[in-house]
């Protein structure tokens, strides 16, 4: 009778850990590419399409992480 024997680290098996960390590579190569279209959108704004939303040039990147990261 053959038995097969599966090494486990800290609760899971490493195939789980191997596909769990490829699931959050993806995940977060998902946010940085939104991220890169949030910013790139209100970059090419002109200074007066800001001024008429309310935003400041300088506030663009927090407004991009904001958007993305903690919605």
């Amino acid at each position: 009778m053959a038995h097969t024997a599966t090494q486990t680290f800290g609760g899971f098996n490493l195939s789980a850990r191997i596909a769990n960390l490829v699931a959050s590579f993806k995940e977060a190569q998902a946010l940085r590419a939104q991220y890169n279209q949030t910013y790139s959108e209100l970059q090419g704004l002109t200074d007066r399409e800001l001024d008429d939303i309310g935003v400041r040039r300088c506030d663009i990147k927090d407004i991009a992480r904001e958007h993305v990261y903690c919605s």
